[in-house]
């Protein structure tokens, strides 16, 4: 088998990383419009394989699509990232055209490739890739639920001192600080109702820490995350590969799933070999639901905002 990430930054680099350790695929590209940069890249993890017991072959392109041939799966992280007081709507313009041109490249080469995206504003451009390819809507999927749900599990790992492998919780939405829902009414403890534990105003708190936890990172860092992002994104190229039927929060194209049509947001999702199979209906109740309207409203409008540059 063999996957393709495209972008050699920091979260395409990371994932690619996670990819090889795992020995997710014989071959793995690693593509960049960087002249050498994604071939260095490759060679650096290369070099890792005896010190971590990998045999993923890694390869490095510099924009030469051509070498992604074949790929089952392929990730798109290309765009340039968010720095300190951006938000991730204002990429928007620059990263449209990228993550279009990326996503017709690399089916051409790979007509039957699953397509992850990674790019920010990850909801737009998930639907971007969609519009533009004119794939089956389960062969695009958004991977913005999975990294605001472990966000989501560190928060209240934090507050609870417990072990995060422990935590079930989940983040449906948009991905945008104020556009995604940390479900704190669904969270538990191995099986506990987190709410046995914390109080209301502590998990305001969580949820609310969890809605900017990448504003926060951008602060800390001076530019986006990359180990959360690049392993969220491994995790569900793993689910894909090796067919786990995992539910796993994730942003796909809703047609009338959650009140909601012609528009891809997060929802749980079931994902196997074919990509994403069904959506979770997590019946959520009238507070939540209106959350999620107007989250909806949020990426309708930054859809609006994607046709504009984009004519």
């Amino acid at each position: 088998m063999k996957i393709t990430v495209v972008g050699a930054g920091a979260v395409g680099a990371t994932c690619a990383d996670n990819i090889a350790r795992k020995e997710l695929a014989e071959e793995l590209v690693l593509l960049d419009i960087r002249e050498g940069f994604a071939e260095g890249k490759a060679l650096d993890i290369m070099q890792t394989s005896s010190l971590l017991g990998f045999d993923t072959r890694v390869i490095g392109s510099t924009n030469d699509y051509s070498k992604t041939a074949g790929s089952s799966v392929c990730v798109i992280t290309s765009g340039i990232p968010r720095k300190p007081g951006m938000t991730r709507e204002e990429l928007i313009g620059t990263n449209a055209k990228i993550v279009e041109g990326v996503a017709k490249n690399l089916l051409q080469h790979s007509p039957n490739a699953i397509i992850i995206v990674i790019s920010n504003p990850m909801d737009t451009m998930t639907y971007l890739a969609l519009k533009s390819t004119g794939l089956p809507k389960n062969r695009i999927i958004g991977m913005g639920g999975m990294l605001d749900s472990a966000r989501f599990k560190t928060y209240l790992q934090q507050a609870l001192n417990c072990s995060q492998n422990d935590l079930h919780a989940t983040v449906i939405g948009g991905h945008g600080d104020t556009t995604m829902i940390p479900l704190t009414r669904l969270a538990s403890l191995n099986g506990a109702p987190v709410s046995d534990f914390l109080n209301a105003e502590q998990l305001k708190q969580v949820a609310a820490d969890t809605m900017v936890g990448g504003a926060t990172l951008t602060k800390l860092l001076g530019t986006s995350a990359w180990y959360a992002p690049g392993a969220a994104g491994a995790a569900l190229v793993e689910a894909i590969v090796r067919n786990e039927r995992k539910v796993l929060p994730c942003c796909v194209y809703l047609d009338g799933e959650y009140g909601q049509k012609d528009i891809c947001m997060g929802v749980p999702v079931v994902v196997g070999k074919n990509g994403w199979e069904k959506v979770i209906d997590l019946h959520l109740n009238e507070e939540e639901q209106a959350a999620f309207n107007k989250s909806a409203e949020a990426v309708r409008n930054m859809n609006g905002v994607l046709a504009e540059a984009m004519a």
